[in-house]
């Protein structure tokens, strides 16, 4: 019984944050405020009626598949992050072994 309350917990954050993030990207866009308005609004009720006709199955899985997708972007995102403070080191660096080497023969 907790479980199926944790999950109807966790498909209401998964919900709200996907309205918030659409919300936002709908902001930013270059449109004017009612076009924006309208289409939050328009993107909220597809959105509830989507969810509204999806058993708990199908719903597992579009949260789970996600999830998925969430994990390998950041997967992504940290080997890029990654990559780019190996170059930074390699780039700051560099520049002191030669200058290392001076010394240490001198």
């Amino acid at each position: 019984m907790a479980k199926e309350s944790g999950f109807g917990d966790f498909l209401a954050g998964f919900l709200l944050g996907g309205l918030v993030g659409a919300a936002v990207a709908l902001l930013f866009a270059p449109q004017s405020g009612e076009e924006t308005v309208s289409m939050i609004r328009d993107k909220g009720i597809e959105l509830r009626d989507k969810v509204a006709e999806m058993t708990p199955e199908e719903t597992k899985k579009m949260i789970r598949q996600a999830f998925d997708e969430a994990v390998a972007e950041g997967r992504q995102a940290a080997e890029r992050a990654r990559e780019q403070m190996m170059a930074r080191v390699q780039k700051q660096t560099a520049p002191a072994e030669p200058a290392a080497q001076e010394i240490t023969l001198s």
